[in-house]
């Protein structure tokens, strides 16, 4: 009898260590196909600006022949073409002044109005709040001959003010603001500052804009890119070419008969850097807040 349990208690470790080696394997094998999964998005991601640079460094004919997958010897002839055709730099400081204004203005006044339909209740409010979500599904392209002539009214064309204040009506970022004050800021809060006598605006600014960081960082990011590509607008409104931002500034790099394609890219490079720089400054930000809140949870 003992030596028929001893071989019974071998043959159940063995199949044991067998059990466990099988699910060892299929551990391994989902781990591999989760890190090549996301090392093929990583690439996809990456490809195309690894393709842009690789092309900023060719001339014009390998450019239009060639499949470019190695960095070529003309990016300092590009680079000083480019310059010599537009005031690339000049179209840079007009974009860095346009991007951070707007995206400033439209980050505090839709974490504003955000926090005042979250937060308060007044007589039509959730009419006054569709009638900001319907803002949204109006294509913009629409409203831009009705624009112009509003701007003109106001003796506003070829200025900057027409490209930044629409800013302060943002309306998906009042709709993310809102959202995120309803999930993220208890009520409680506002009412141990109103029991302190803080006013309506300390509250705001003292309480309520710390704790939306991690989403002020998110919409960021979605305005300062959008705004720092807009075409549209500076290329109607602004009628001096030195008050053009960069895309519009890019769009006009010509050589003496065709687009000069290797002084375009170039300036494409330069006008990414700044996006890219932005990103992973601000994305520290969402993932510090994403960690607190995780914390204190």
């Amino acid at each position: 009898m003992k030596a028929n349990n001893s071989i019974v208690e071998t043959g159940l470790a063995g199949n044991n260590g067998k059990t466990k080696k099988t699910i060892n394997v299929k551990k391994s094998l989902a781990k591999f196909a989760v890190y090549f999964f996301l090392i093929l998005v990583a690439f996809t991601c990456l490809l195309p600006f690894y393709s842009m640079m690789v092309t900023s460094s060719h001339a014009n004919s390998d450019i239009a022949r060639k499949l470019l997958l190695v960095p070529g010897r003309e990016f300092v002839e590009n680079y000083k073409r480019l310059i010599d055709t537009v005031p690339i730099w000049r179209g840079f400081a007009n974009t860095i002044f346009i991007t951070v204004s707007s995206t400033v203005l439209s980050l505090y006044f839709s974490a504003l109005a955000g926090y005042g339909f979250s937060k308060y209740n007044y007589k039509g409010k959730n009419i006054l709040f569709m009638a900001v979500l319907g803002t949204m599904m109006i294509p913009g392209q629409l409203g831009i001959i009705g624009f112009f002539k509003l701007m003109d009214t106001f003796n506003m064309l070829n200025t900057y003010w027409p490209i930044i204040l629409p800013s302060i009506s943002n309306a998906f970022g009042i709709f993310f603001m809102k959202q995120m004050c309803d999930s993220s800021i208890p009520t409680e809060i506002l009412e141990s500052g109103r029991i302190d006598g803080c006013g309506e605006l300390k509250i705001f600014h003292r309480l309520v804009l710390p704790l939306l960081m991690p989403s002020l960082a998110t919409l960021g990011i979605f305005s300062f890119i959008g705004k720092w590509n807009d075409f549209l607008t500076p290329m109607i409104i602004l009628f001096d070419n030195e008050l053009q931002p960069l895309p519009v500034m890019i769009a006009m790099v010509k050589s003496q008969f065709s687009t000069d394609f290797g002084a375009m890219y170039v300036g494409i490079v330069i006008s990414v850097i700044p996006i890219l720089i932005f990103f992973s400054i601000v994305s520290k930000k969402i993932i510090s807040g994403v960690t607190a809140g995780a914390l204190k949870g």
